[in-house]
C-alpha cells in the first residue's frame, strides 16, 4: 500500500491498534490465567519442581525464569533497536518478536511438569516476544506522530489495549469457570456413579470439573496467541517499514546502542538532580515491578480460599480491580503532583507501598487480598505515570531524549531482574513468599531516602 503521511489518522489508529493485539498477553498470561494454571499443576502439599539440575520451589522457579528473560531484554534491546533504526527495518523486528511471543503463548497449551524445560521455553518466548516487540512499537511513535499528537495517540493505544484484553479475559474466564458450556467434558465414570458413595461421586465430579477447567485454561493460552498474531496484521500492514534502508550492519552499528547509553551515563555526572532521581527510581521501581509480577502467585499460594472456584474467580477479580483502580490512581496522583510537587508526591506513594509490604505479610483472607489489590492498583497507576513524567521533566532540553529514555528503560529492566532474583532467592531459601514480599519494604525505604536527597533547586 502507499505509505501514509506522518500524523495521518489512519496511521495513528493502526499504530494504536497493536495495543489491542498484544495487551491480551499481559492480562491473561502474565497477570491472571497462567499463574493460576501454573500453581494448579502442583499438589497442595508439594510445591517443588526439578529443573536445570536443581530442585526449586515452584514460585521461585518461575520468578527466576522471568528475571532471566528481563535480563535478555535489557541486554539485547539497545543492540536490536540500534540495528533496526540504522537499516530501516524496525517493522521486521517488531513482527519477529510478535510472532515469537504469539507462538510462545500457543505453546503453553502443552505446558507440563514432565517436560518442564520446553515448557519454560514457551513461557520465555511469550515474555520476550511481548517486551521485545514493545521496544520497536514504542520507537515508532515519533516516526508516525507529531509531538502534539503523541500523548493522545499513546493514551488511545492504552485504552484500546485495556478494552481488548478485558474482552478476551472475560471470555476465557467464562470458559474456565463453566467449561461444560464450551464443550469440555466433566463426565464421571459410570463405575463411580454406579458403585460410589455420594461423597465419592461429589469428589469425582469436582475432580472432573477441575480437569476440564485446566483444559480450558490451556485453550485460553491458544486464544491469546492467535488474537495477538491475528490482530497485529492490520498494524503491520499500515505501518511503514522504517525511515531508511539499504545500510549494512557493521560492528559499530551493533555497539551504537550501548555507546549512546554510555554517553547518557557520562552526562548524568553533570546533572546531579537527574542522577539522584534516576537512582531513587531504580531502587523503588525494582520493588514495584516485582510486586506486580508476583502478585497473583502470592495470592494463589498464601491466601486461604474456600475452594478452587473461589480462588480462580477471586484472583481474576483482583486483577480487574487493580486495572480499574490504576486509572483512578494515575489521575489523582497527577492532580496531587501538580499541587504538592512530583518528588513530594512520589515520597508519599512510596510510603504507601512500604505499608503494603507489611500488610501483605499478614494477609490471610480473600477480603484482605481484595483490599490490598485496590491499594496496589491505586499506587501502581500513580507511581508508573508519575515516575516517567518526572524523569521527562528533569531531562536537559538540549539532549537527545530518545537516548535518555532508552537508558531509563534499560535501568528499569535491570531493576526488575535484581528485584525478581532477590524475591525468588528469599522465597526459595525460606520457603515463604511472605518473607520475600516483606523484605521489599527495604527498597521502598531506601527509595524514600534517595528521593529526599534529590536537589530542591527547580523542584517539581
Amino acid at each position: 500500500m502507499t505509505q501514509l503521511q506522518k500524523g495521518s489518522k489512519k496511521l495513528l489508529n493502526a499504530w494504536a491498534f497493536y495495543d489491542w493485539a498484544n495487551s491480551v498477553y499481559t492480562l491473561t498470561i502474565a497477570s491472571s490465567i497462567f499463574p493460576i494454571f501454573y500453581s494448579a499443576l502442583f499438589m497442595s502439599e508439594v510445591k517443588k519442581v526439578t529443573a536445570f539440575g536443581f530442585e526449586f520451589k515452584s514460585t521461585a522457579l518461575i520468578t527466576f525464569v522471568t528475571a532471566f528473560t528481563f535480563l535478555v531484554v535489557a541486554l539485547t534491546s539497545p543492540i536490536l533497536s540500534g540495528i533496526a533504526d540504522y537499516v530501516g527495518n524496525k517493522k521486521n523486528f517488531m513482527k519477529f518478536f510478535c510472532y515469537v511471543g504469539g507462538i510462545g503463548c500457543i505453546g503453553l497449551y502443552w505446558f507440563s511438569l514432565e517436560h518442564i524445560h520446553i515448557s519454560l521455553l514457551f513461557y520465555f518466548m511469550g515474555l520476550i516476544g511481548y517486551w521485545g516487540s514493545l521496544v520497536f512499537y514504542n520507537s515508532y511513535l515519533p516516526d508516525i506522530a507529531f509531538p502534539e499528537q503523541q500523548d493522545k495517540v499513546s493514551a488511545k493505544g492504552f485504552s484500546m489495549g485495556y478494552i481488548g484484553s478485558v474482552i478476551l479475559l472475560i471470555f476465557n474466564l467464562a470458559m474456565v469457570m463453566k467449561p461444560e458450556f464450551f464443550g469440555f467434558s466433566i463426565a464421571v465414570s459410570s463405575e463411580i456413579v454406579a458403585n460410589g458413595t455420594e461423597s465419592e461421586i461429589a469428589l469425582a465430579t469436582e475432580a472432573a470439573k477441575g480437569a476440564a477447567s485446566m483444559n480450558a485454561m490451556k485453550v485460553a493460552f491458544i486464544t491469546v496467541g492467535v488474537w495477538w498474531i491475528l490482530f497485529s496484521q492490520y498494524t503491520f500492514y499500515v505501518l511503514p517499514k522504517g525511515v531508511s534502508s539499504g545500510n549494512k550492519v557493521t560492528k559499530s552499528v551493533v555497539l551504537n546502542g550501548f555507546k549512546e547509553l554510555l554517553l547518557v551515563w557520562k552526562d548524568l555526572t553533570e546533572n546531579l538532580r537527574l542522577k539522584r532521581y534516576l537512582l531513587a527510581f531504580f531502587v523503588f521501581s525494582m520493588a514495584v515491578q516485582t510486586i506486580m509480577l508476583v502478585a497473583v502467585y502470592f495470592g494463589e499460594e498464601e491466601i486461604a480460599w474456600a475452594d478452587s472456584d473461589e480462588k480462580t474467580m477471586g484472583l481474576i477479580i483482583s486483577i480487574l480491580i487493580i486495572q480499574l483502580v490504576a486509572v483512578v490512581g494515575a489521575t489523582l496522583t497527577s492532580k496531587a503532583s501538580s499541587k504538592f510537587g512530583n518528588i513530594q508526591t512520589l515520597i508519599v506513594v512510596n510510603v504507601i507501598w512500604m505499608a503494603l509490604c507489611f500488610y501483605a505479610y499478614f494477609m490471610i483472607t480473600p477480603n484482605d487480598f481484595y483490599l490490598a489489590a485496590a491499594f496496589v492498583g491505586f499506587v501502581m497507576g500513580g507511581i508508573q505515570a508519575l515516575a516517567r513524567s518526572t524523569y521527562s521533566k528533569f531531562l536537559p532540553e538540549t539532549k537527545d531524549t530518545t537516548s535518555y529514555f532508552s537508558f531509563f528503560d534499560v535501568a528499569e529492566k535491570i531493576g526488575i531482574v535484581i528485584g525478581m532474583v532477590i524475591f525468588a532467592t528469599i522465597d526459595q531459601v525460606t520457603g515463604s513468599m511472605r518473607n520475600a514480599i516483606l523484605f521489599l519494604f527495604v527498597f521502598f525505604l531506601i527509595g524514600i531516602v534517595l528521593l529526599f536527597r534529590v536537589p530542591r533547586k527547580n523542584q517539581l
